[in-house]
């Protein structure tokens, strides 16, 4: 199985009203999608990157809306939203029910009027989807990989996992800082140029699979 990151900019007949708002200008440049219930009253959570008022004012271009909650998180707003439809267009539902692929969550909207999500699936179904998805509006592939069933952010060994470990323990990562690369020699009893190359080593694998699973913030 293969899992594809794609990317579509839609007309504005098939743009979402909440994408809209978003398009137009507020104070929100970025809504994902994070989870959506199988229901014909139509359950969702997402989550914007302002505060509740611009979250709620986004949200109320809705027409569908029924019912909504909002919860302040640290870095944006999470919505609960209760619709009488998903007022997704017409066309672009009938693709998406037509295709023999598995959509992962989140789906992104930004400011730009770009959308991108994620899907797994054969090959051919893959194709064939891409194929149908190509008519209703300006599709790119971003990134193609084999699927896991999970994806670490990072492949770490043994040494390198040891050696954030001390990092965190002795308060490398604090700010300001408390800890140096010595105090992480003397817990993995190691000289200070292998702690070094170890915790530098550990950085480099995380932040390449924190970027290859987050891809664009």
């Amino acid at each position: 199985m293969n899992r594809i990151q794609f990317s579509i900019t839609y007309p504005d007949r098939l743009v979402h009203p909440l994408h809209r708002r978003i398009i137009e200008g507020t104070a929100i440049t970025r809504a994902e999608l994070l989870m959506w219930s199988p229901t014909a009253d139509a359950t969702t959570l997402f989550w914007c990157d302002g505060k509740p008022d611009a979250t709620a004012t986004a949200v109320s271009e809705i027409d569908s809306l029924l019912g909504s909650h909002f919860v302040d998180g640290e870095d944006g707003t999470y919505a609960f939203l209760r619709q009488g439809e998903y007022e997704f267009s017409t066309a672009l539902l009938e693709t998406i029910a037509d295709a023999r692929v598995v959509f992962l969550p989140p789906v992104v909207f930004f400011d730009t009027g770009r959308v991108r999500f994620e899907a797994v699936g054969q090959r051919s179904a893959l194709s064939t989807f891409h194929d149908r998805l190509s008519e209703l509006g300006e599709l790119t592939i971003e990134r193609v990989h084999g699927f896991e069933r999970t994806r670490p952010l990072a492949r770490l060994t043994d040494r390198q996992r040891a050696a954030l470990d001390a990092a965190v323990s002795k308060g490398y990562y604090e700010v300001p800082r408390e800890g140096t690369i010595a105090d992480v020699a003397a817990v993995l009893d190691c000289s200070t140029s292998t702690a070094g190359e170890l915790v530098r080593k550990a950085e480099a694998s995380v932040i390449r699979g924190y970027v290859g699973t987050t891809g664009e913030r």
